[in-house]
């Protein structure tokens, strides 16, 4: 399982130019699967990714996160995380989990999430849709987790 987070002033995500998720500030959450991802490494990358310090404090230090701060997260599917280019010039995919598996780990990942957060501070794109993220990175931070 593989998660690129971006810490963002705002994020949407639109499907045939509807806006279908939206943020303010907190976390937009890139995420892509592979066939050996199972609910302990889903767990842990959930409470990774919300308990992440990489918020300012009072002081100014990354020292806050998404869940002290009470911000959102936007949750897209993103199979092209695990895209390999050590061969060639066109990626390969061999290693992101087949789209069935992926979209029950994609939809029970929301569901941890919403759990920990809330429903109300979770907003999703749609699975295998062809989707524009817009986005304002903050800092700029991004940062990869990676079980």
């Amino acid at each position: 399982m593989r998660i690129l987070l971006q810490r963002v002033n705002d994020a949407r995500v639109r499907v045939d130019g509807e806006v279908v998720g939206e943020i303010s500030t907190g976390l937009l959450s890139f995420v892509g699967f592979t066939s050996t991802d199972d609910e302990a490494v889903m767990d842990h990358l959930v409470k990774k990714m919300i308990q992440l310090r990489i918020f300012e404090d009072e002081a100014g230090k990354m020292n806050l996160s998404v869940q002290d701060l009470g911000f959102q997260v936007l949750i897209v599917s993103q199979f092209t995380l695990y895209g390999d280019t050590r061969k060639g010039n066109r990626p390969s995919f061999i290693a992101a989990s087949e789209p069935a598996m992926a979209e029950r780990l994609y939809d029970r990942f929301v569901q941890k999430v919403q759990a920990a957060l809330g429903e109300g501070r979770v907003a999703t794109g749609i699975f295998r849709a062809s989707m524009q993220v817009e986005l304002v990175n903050s800092g700029p931070v991004t940062i990869m987790l990676e079980a």
